[in-house]
């Protein structure tokens, strides 16, 4: 397995850096530290365009020694620069010929401290790329010995969505961690009041529960029956007034990390967000892996 990680020096890069190498850690496995050398424009080498590249590489490489910093011992990295057209082509070029498992991408900047928005990068690599993504929320650090303790597969019981979670189950069974499942529900307010709708309202949600507890245990169950089972399974109801309470009702710790499967409105092979994941990514206070569905297909066929 290998993981590509593209790093600039910034908080982003940082914070992806930081999640690249934890990953990296928790399944001793390969990391790719890219710096992409974005090209814009056909050089002509008889004006400045050849000075101006040859700046960008020498940014490029002092942007790697920084990396080269901040990656523990440890892990088995490689660092490398490459020339491309925009930064998503430049990864997606590395990713090939790395044969990178995983992409690992930092948050936008308009991101609250501590929470994930899709930046153009990564809205592009999350978007067209048929390998699992995997987003550091703003300013997120991991310390130099923390490994992923707990996956977390946000499950809505979608078509497609045993698998997901038996895709979660084997990674997890592999690097140690345990496995949860987790369904969030908004509970409905009267407009202008924020006063909590009672009565028929509160009906609906207890009757979302108990469908969903029964959906999430059968999907346990089925974990149980696999190959490689993680150490410890378990299920979580989130609830709340809005999808951060809901979320946050979830309790979350360190090592903790967040997975949310495609849509199944939108190709197989990538990664498409439904309104529903993309208010759980956008509100998810730990790292979040996006997994298109022919990729959690690939994980369960390995077995």
């Amino acid at each position: 397995m290998t993981i590509l990680v593209g790093y600039r020096a910034d908080e982003s890069g940082a914070a992806a850096l930081s999640l690249a190498t934890l990953l990296a850690r928790s399944a001793d496995t390969d990391l790719v530290v890219c710096a992409i050398v974005a090209n814009a424009w056909p050089v002509d080498p008889t004006n400045l365009d050849t000075a101006y590249l040859d700046y960008l590489d020498r940014m490029a490489e002092q942007h790697l020694a920084q990396a080269r910093a901040r990656v523990t011992g440890e892990v088995r990295a490689t660092f490398v620069a490459h020339h491309a057209g925009s930064v998503p082509k430049g990864l997606m070029a590395v990713a090939a010929e790395h044969d990178a498992d995983m992409i690992v991408v930092g948050s936008s900047s308009a991101a609250a401290h501590g929470r994930l928005s899709l930046g153009a990068t990564a809205e592009r690599i999350a978007h067209s790329s048929s390998l699992p993504v995997a987003m550091a929320p703003r300013g997120f650090r991991a310390g130099p010995a923390t490994t992923v303790r707990r996956v977390t597969v946000a499950y809505g019981g979608s078509t497609g969505g045993g698998e997901l979670v038996q895709a979660a189950a084997r990674v997890s069974a592999r690097v140690g961690a345990s496995l949860r499942l987790a369904a969030f529900a908004v509970r409905p307010t009267t407009p202008f009041a924020g006063i909590v709708v009672g009565g028929e309202d509160d009906l609906v949600v207890e009757q979302w529960a108990r469908r969903a507890t029964d959906a999430i245990q059968a999907e346990l169950d089925a974990v149980r029956q696999l190959p490689e089972v993680p150490g410890e399974l378990d299920a979580v109801l989130g609830q709340g007034l809005s999808w951060a309470d809901a979320i946050d009702d979830a309790g979350w710790v360190e090592g903790d990390v967040l997975v949310i499967g495609s849509s199944r409105g939108g190709p197989v092979a990538r990664v498409f967000l439904g309104s529903r994941s993309s208010k759980i990514l956008r509100n998810a206070p730990v790292p979040v892996v996006l997994v298109p569905g022919a990729a959690a297909e690939a994980i369960v066929d390995e077995a």
